[in-house]
């Protein structure tokens, strides 16, 4: 899953409810069943509490794979931190040798055929949905995006060449809060994952005999998040689904349109919770009492804005937006639509 810094700065602040939740949530093998020498591969915060699962259970048999090219790299910090034997991507197969198991959550990299077949049980996933469900790289913004009841998490066995399309060993359901943002469906499947993982590494035998073909038939993607995905169409989005895709795309991607030829970011935006005037689709109009600007929508629908970027400049409320360009440019129009103050 890929992530933008400032859902990086979101999850720090959750540290330690995270790792206490990890360690709530989980129990430490049977001393008679020594658990499997893992070689865990992860790059961020979706991550970071299974390798915490994983760590208080496995003891000295754990080893990380992540990449070195960000900084901010939570899992490296951590491996480094508890002195956790630590590898750099890429690495070959000759550096899995001594672990039974590859563990791949949230890694961001297409693991080559010669090292899954280096470990003796293979390698399984962590994905963030369940699947067939949302393949891909951004399954937890297209399950709010898109309106799903409920998501999950599902550990699959990874194969060669694609992703998402392995066997599913377990799987496990948790309902979308209707009003929820996706930092904290993420921080929440994040650590149903780790749980799920632990057990699933614990009943490792049964689980992959009795791993489960994915019907391909009934597959859904979720790709990286583009452009395009963030961009609103007034004529064709209603407020509703603007808003829902506002709360999807959370600390992670700003909304956008465009004003005199120039990008604007939608950084704080809400739903109506009385009725107000109606505007046509695109159409401005700032509202002072509650010093917000009013959008118009497709289907006669409305959505407030209270904070915003016009690109060159910093954030600006709604008001500033106002004084600044509504008062001096109410003659310009935004797309067909004209600007107004009332």
């Amino acid at each position: 899953m890929l992530f933008g810094k400032s859902l990086v700065n979101y999850f720090y602040k959750y540290k330690r409810k995270v790792y206490h939740n990890v360690y709530g949530i989980t129990k430490r093998y049977n001393a008679s069943c020594p658990p499997p020498k893992i070689l865990f591969f992860g790059t961020d915060n979706f991550s970071l509490p299974s390798l915490q699962a994983l760590h208080r259970n496995c003891g000295d048999g754990l080893g990380v794979v992540t990449s070195f090219k960000s900084p901010a790299n939570c899992v490296r910090s951590y491996a480094e931190q508890q002195k956790i034997p630590l590898q750099r991507w890429p690495i070959n197969s000759a550096q899995c040798t001594g672990f039974d198991l590859g563990v791949v959550v949230s890694f961001g990299h297409l693991i080559p055929a010669n090292i899954i077949g280096a470990f003796p049980s293979g390698m399984i996933n962590v994905h963030a949905s369940l699947l067939p469900r949302w393949r891909g790289a951004a399954p937890i913004i297209y399950a709010i995006m898109n309106g799903d009841s409920s998501t999950g998490v599902s550990i699959m066995k990874i194969e060669p060449h694609r992703f998402d399309i392995g066997d599913i060993l377990a799987q496990r359901e948790m309902t979308i809060k209707s009003d929820v943002y996706m930092p904290e469906l993420h921080t929440s499947l994040a650590l149903l994952g780790a749980d799920l993982l632990v057990d699933t590494v614990k009943n490792l035998t049964d689980r992959l005999k009795n791993a489960t073909p994915q019907d391909n038939a009934i597959a859904s993607h979720a790709p990286k998040i583009t452009a395009n995905v963030t961009e609103v169409i007034w004529s064709k989005h209603t407020a509703l689904q603007i808003h829902t895709r506002y709360r999807a795309l959370f600390g992670y991607k700003n909304l956008t349109t465009s004003f005199l030829e120039k990008q604007v970011q939608f950084l704080d935006i809400r739903l109506p919770d009385q009725p107000l005037p109606l505007l046509k689709p695109g159409s401005f109009s700032y509202h002072r009492k509650r010093k917000s600007l009013l959008i118009g929508c497709a289907e006669e629908s409305q959505i407030e804005v209270l904070q915003l970027r016009i690109e060159g400049r910093k954030p600006m409320s709604a008001q500033d937006f106002n004084n600044g360009f509504l008062k001096q440019l109410s003659s310009l129009n935004f797309g067909d639509n004209k600007l107004r103050a009332c």
